[in-house]
């Protein structure tokens, strides 16, 4: 039987469903985990043990998924496996939605089976690859197609062991999908004599999934930082929030020459990002 269950894990996943509604909206139907290792949830035969034991789940090296207009992106995902009998196979993906029955995002793994690495006759280290397009070109799987899937989405880990056993948690942890962000900044007059004001103006926007074009954000949080000549860091000096279509703007005394740029945190759906410093003369 431990030999029938190597060969069903070697199967391919079970391919979920998605419908759009009349709003443009996709719900989708992930696969159990036992359709994931063709394995019945009925395992009659196979000796009565604990499920396999799940740790290190890593999404993208821990880095959020920042996404913009066009830009296909394909990440790792990994996870640590323990069980008596060894680890046959493991499964994770990504899924956006209030719960198991009103899933609208769901990005699944490239891999019928995962690439699983044997660091001793218990444990394994196993790897698996997604891909996810900014979006709407298919059935919305593997596509973020609505802004409003910018933000934390779910992580599920599943594992199968060498005897049969099975664990899985479609609520393992969560990750941040955002939506990319660009922030320009430009400081004037240069050059400008000493102590005299300047001001800096800029636009932040952020990527529309929707629409495949970059929109304005306004009532955001910035910093307006400096770096002078000399200097190997930027400094804060001051802090504004964006205007109507993302627009920034604001003064500042240039005493000596050096570097002007805004910088933006981010938020829990948008990315941060960072300006180029625009560099002014001081005469």
């Amino acid at each position: 039987m431990a030999a029938l269950s190597g060969a069903l894990a070697l199967s391919a996943l079970a391919v979920p469903a998605a419908q759009a509604d009349g709003k443009g909206a996709v719900s989708i139907d992930k696969p159990s985990a036992q359709e994931r290792f063709g394995v019945s949830s009925a395992r009659s035969g196979f000796a009565a043990q604990a499920a396999p034991e799940v740790s290190n789940v890593t999404v993208n090296a821990g880095k959020a998924l920042v996404f913009g207009t066009t830009t296909v992106r394909t990440f790792e995902v990994s996870l640590t496996a323990s069980h008596p009998s060894g680890i046959a196979d493991a499964y994770m993906d990504l899924w956006h939605g209030a719960d198991l029955d009103n899933i609208d995002g769901f990005l699944p793994p490239n891999e019928d089976v995962a690439d699983c690495t044997a660091t001793s006759e218990t444990t394994s280290t196993c790897k698996l690859t997604i891909t996810a397009s900014p979006g709407l070109n298919g059935d919305g799987i593997g596509e973020l197609y609505r802004n409003a899937l910018a933000g934390t989405w779910h992580v599920t880990a599943a594992v199968l062991s060498n005897d049969g056993e099975v664990y899985n948690n479609d609520f393992f942890k969560t990750h941040k999908v955002q939506r990319l962000a660009k922030l320009t900044a430009d400081a004037a007059p240069e050059p400008v004599n000493a102590g005299q004001t300047i001001t800096v103006s800029g636009k932040l926007t952020r990527a529309d999934w929707e629409t495949g074009t970059y929109v304005g954000l306004s009532g955001q949080a910035l910093q307006l930082q400096f770096r002078g000549t000399d200097a190997s860091a930027y400094t804060t000096v001051k802090g504004i929030k964006s205007t109507t279509g993302g627009a920034a703007k604001t003064t500042t005394t240039a005493n000596v020459d050096g570097h002007h740029r805004f910088s933006f945190a981010g938020i829990s759906s948008t990315g941060q990002v960072t300006a180029t410093g625009d560099y002014v003369g001081v005469r």
